[in-house]
């Protein structure tokens, strides 16, 4: 028989649970991962991803009636680019899986339009070498630049800014050029005959040339231009009306030229990409990007972010384009080697 201590009793109190052991260290967890904050965050820099695509895609629909605002973002369009690296920057930060996802938008765009410049085209081979150079007015050193670019095995040497300084240029470069024209602040120096010269009315004053040089392997009418410079300012935006009708005018000039190979250089004051310039650009074929390694630009030459200064061609065939070592200008020197 049970005594009443072996008895449980009935009203002996339940044993409390177990303190929890509050010294443990914490477990990890993985709701991170799935958190659905990543997709929530980040929509403002998503928008910005967004605007720079538009941007990239849709330069042409921006108006240009207005202070120009069109050519101001088409003359700086490669550089939109780094809206990519930085907003995927931003995006990393925030920790945002909808704006990192929308910044590859702008990115594969910003390929598809200047992903080729990256790469070397360069070629060997080719019959002419032809530089072109903004020597600035202001040069306080014309004879130093001239030895600089006689020096480049240019085969035709175009000048563009000569102003009072043009003396001392047609004295260092008589040595290596026996045949020159210059009409106004535009010149051009050749190893081979030139003729037909003549000035090309784009501005009130002498700004552009046509002359033909005789090549061992044929003519070739050359076009030196140098357009009207283009200003920036918070209150008139980009004043580039007459720029804009200067070139024009040389592409009048350009369309009635009847010799098949062509070639237009010179100091065109904007880019490829500056649909203000496609009367004469778009009819021709850039040797920098047919034939060059990378994006070439040419001004300011301390710190280039354009390529301002052009060589274009028709009816003959760019195989190498590149810029030369700064002068004291401040342009950039380009040059090409051409297969006639």
């Amino acid at each position: 028989m049970a005594t009443p201590l072996d008895a449980p009793s009935a009203r002996q109190a339940p044993t409390p649970p177990p303190e929890p052991d509050t010294s443990a260290a914490p477990q990890p967890t993985t709701h991170a991962a799935t958190d659905p904050g990543v997709w929530r965050r980040g929509r403002a820099i998503a928008g910005l991803a967004l605007v720079a695509a538009l941007v990239m895609l849709g330069h042409a629909a921006i108006p240009n009636q207005v202070g120009h605002l069109g050519s101001l973002v088409e003359t700086f369009l490669p550089w939109t680019g780094l809206a990519v690296p930085l907003l995927l920057l931003c995006a990393l930060v925030r920790r945002s899986a909808t704006a990192a996802v929308a910044v590859v938008l702008p990115a594969l765009i910003w390929s598809s339009l200047f992903g080729g410049m990256l790469l070397d085209k360069r070629a060997d081979g080719g019959d002419l070498t032809v530089v072109s150079h903004n020597v600035d007015e202001h040069n306080p050193h014309p004879a130093r630049t001239a030895r600089a670019l006689a020096n480049s095995g240019a085969d035709v040497l175009a000048l563009e800014e000569l102003g009072a300084a043009t003396a001392e240029y047609e004295r260092t470069l008589a040595g290596a050029y026996p045949y020159h024209t210059v009409r106004g602040t535009v010149g051009l120096w050749s190893r081979y005959p030139v003729d037909a010269s003549r000035t090309v009315d784009i501005a009130p004053w002498p700004r552009a040339l046509r002359a033909v040089v005789r090549t061992p392997k044929g003519p070739v009418t050359v076009f030196v231009a140098h357009l009207l410079s283009v200003r920036f300012s918070p209150a008139s935006g980009f004043t580039a009306a007459a720029r804009d009708a200067a070139a024009r005018r040389l592409s009048t000039a350009l369309r009635a030229e009847p010799r098949e190979r062509t070639v237009l250089v010179g100091d065109l004051n904007g880019t490829l990409d500056d649909r203000a310039l496609s009367a004469v650009t778009s009819p021709l074929r850039s040797a920098q990007s047919e034939a060059g390694a990378g994006f070439g630009l040419t001004w300011p030459a301390s710190f280039p972010v354009a390529r301002i200064d052009h060589i274009l061609v028709r009816g003959v065939e760019p195989r190498s384009s590149w810029t030369l070592p700064a002068t004291d200008s401040d342009h950039l020197p380009v040059a090409a080697r051409l297969k006639l």
